[in-house]
């Protein structure tokens, strides 16, 4: 199904919250893409997403839903699937990009198998990560299908026991080799990458440098060798095809300078980037000379079924 178009979407329903850890996030996202397609000029109906969100849509019978929900049922697939089921055309990612994205295990093997650098790692149980190093430290744990940096904890190098998992991890989760090095991240805006930005932190780029205001410092563009900028800017935009996403996409690098372009991994690729004012994806579309509102209504523009 062909995307809509400015004189067929007049009535958005923009989704937000939802009942994933990300739904703070999630909030500020829809508020952000709310706010911004009213300018736009589209009537806009903001639904909290919850057991109802079914019911929400038919009654707001929308041209179109804008998706800013983030995390489980968001992101992974879900919504994804009751958004066809209602023949509603929605926005970035379908149900199995979106879900093989989430699955940073499946979504690893998906980049490796299109010749994308990846960093090792395994799919362990919850008691053994805490019984054993799986792997030599330095390594990181984290959920297999969780975003926003929740629940991640680095092990240092010289680590002389195992972490201690919070009871609210997942029985099984993902340790994978610590890429050190800068952090850097491209979005993908239908099928161009647009620029790659390096995230700039005191620590390490975590749930509160990501979300907090003078978190973390962004640089777009990076200041980078044109050998590893257009490394990302193909990479990413590689990690896009490989998973069949749509719409927009941001995928996140590690660069470890001394070693050039051997030291680039890529990480992850994010089916639904933040939409907050501290987020990555508006800062390169504004430098690519498109503002907030001109890209809402681009990612309204590209919504569709059969996705």
């Amino acid at each position: 199904m062909a995307g809509v178009s400015s004189r067929t979407a007049h009535r958005v329903a923009v989704l937000m919250g939802g009942a994933s850890k990300e739904r703070d996030v999630s909030l500020s996202s829809g508020r952000e893409c709310a706010d911004a397609l009213r300018v736009a000029g589209f009537e806009v109906v903001a639904i909290d997403a919850g057991a109802d969100v079914a019911a929400r849509l038919r009654e707001a019978k929308p041209d179109a839903v804008f998706n800013a929900l983030h995390g489980r049922w968001g992101e992974d697939g879900c919504v994804q699937g009751l958004l066809e089921w209602l023949r509603l055309p929605y926005t970035h990612s379908g149900v199995l990009a979106s879900a093989l994205a989430m699955d940073k295990t499946r979504a690893k093997a998906a980049f490796a198998a299109a010749g994308l650098p990846v960093a090792a790692g395994q799919l362990a149980s919850k008691a053994e990560v805490m019984a054993r190093h799986v792997l030599p430290p330095p390594y990181v744990v984290k959920p297999n299908a969780e975003g926003s940096s929740l629940g991640v904890y680095i092990v240092p190098e010289g680590a002389n026991s195992p972490p201690v998992l919070a009871a609210d991890m997942p029985e099984i989760v993902l340790v994978e080799a610590y890429a050190p090095g800068r952090e850097l991240t491209v979005s993908v805006l239908g099928d161009r990458a647009l620029s790659v930005t390096e995230i700039v932190t005191k620590g390490w780029y975590d749930y509160a440098a990501k979300y907090t205001p003078g978190g973390s410092h962004h640089v777009v563009p990076a200041d980078l060798p044109d050998e590893i900028t257009n490394a990302c800017l193909d990479y990413a935009l590689r990690a896009h095809v490989a998973l069949g996403c749509r719409g927009l996409s941001r995928s996140d690098f590690r660069w470890d300078e001394p070693n050039g372009l051997a030291g680039l991994v890529i990480l992850e690729t994010n089916t639904q980037p933040g939409m907050t004012p501290t987020s990555l994806s508006p800062e390169q579309a504004r430098l690519d000379g498109m503002d907030f509102p001109a890209l809402c209504r681009w990612i309204v523009e590209d919504a569709s079924c059969n996705r």
